[in-house]
């Protein structure tokens, strides 16, 4: 049996009823919808969310928090994604996107210390966390932070 060969079983589905065909159909003339009034226009009825002019529920309810439009997103990468490189590489931004460790709108790139590093590489990033920073001395490699 194919994917194009299954079907439902037999009156496991039924058609909707077609309103507004005649009178003969059962739902004719004014297709169920009463008569004269806002509702039975085509567009009537009353937006998501209106509660009869009752103050509706999200202004009920108290607001919390901010958004903070001053945020600064950080792209972060661990050093384990650093084994892509060569030793004695150095690993910039620029880099990072080139091998698509970064991507997206960012305010800057932040490593890591997830993970472990064995080659030495000259770093150039925004920031760096106190553990990243031991493990790539460790290993030979150096650490500049970019001063934004």
């Amino acid at each position: 049996m194919k994917l194009n060969e299954l079907s439902p079983s037999k009156g496991a589905v039924k058609s909707r009823k077609r309103l507004g065909r005649g009178p003969g159909s059962g739902r004719g003339t004014t297709a169920g919808r009463g008569t004269k009034g806002f509702n039975s226009r085509s567009g009537g009825g009353v937006r998501p969310g209106y509660e009869g002019g009752q103050m509706p529920i999200h202004r009920r309810l108290p607001k919390r928090g901010f958004t903070n439009i001053f945020k600064t997103n950080y792209a972060v990468v661990n050093i384990k994604d650093l084994s892509v490189f060569e030793s004695g590489s150095t690993v910039d931004e620029a880099a990072l996107e080139k091998c698509r460790l970064v991507n997206g709108r960012r305010d800057g790139v932040k490593l890591l210390g997830e993970g472990e590093i064995s080659v030495p590489l000259t770093i150039k990033v925004d920031k760096v966390s106190k553990s990243a920073m031991d493990k790539i001395q460790n290993a030979g490699g150096t650490v500049e932070t970019i001063v934004i």
